[in-house]
């Protein structure tokens, strides 16, 4: 069995970029680990490709087999945080061990505001509606 668990500091969950993540990454195995790694990524899921970015990662080679990391990571300037009808891009600290590929997920929010964008559909135009623009072909 392997337990792991990602503390973060006054239980934030909500950030603006730039802004320091702080926090305690802790796991506890029945049996030796070989690597252990924390990282700070964003991916997005919903119709389309999909995408993900690593922005830092922290790794322990042979970590002990109950221990416990304080983490700090700084926040880039962006992808904001986002939810939208056809896709959604999250914020996301892992603590991943191996072998077994054993994750923890903590999600958070990034944004300018600490709170997540929400993408509503536009809304369709009717004709009547639509600003039509006449072009003069005549000289001056």
């Amino acid at each position: 069995m392997v337990d792991l668990t990602i503390d973060l500091e006054q239980c934030k969950t909500a950030y603006r970029p730039g802004e320091v993540i702080a926090g305690t990454a802790r796991w506890q195995s029945d049996e030796p680990l070989k690597h252990l790694a924390l990282r700070l990524l964003w991916y997005t899921q919903g119709k389309g490709d999909e995408d993900a970015g690593l922005v830092e990662e922290q790794e322990n080679e042979q970590p002990a087999l109950s221990d416990s990391r304080v983490f700090h990571f700084t926040l880039p300037n962006g992808p904001y945080s986002f939810s939208g009808t056809l896709i959604s891009l999250t914020w996301a600290i892992e603590l991943i061990a191996q072998p077994g590929d054993h994750c923890h997920r903590q999600e958070i929010t990034v944004t300018p505001t600490s709170q997540e964008i929400i993408l509503k559909p536009v809304p369709k135009a009717d004709d009547k509606d639509v600003l039509k623009v006449r072009f003069s072909g005549g000289r001056s």
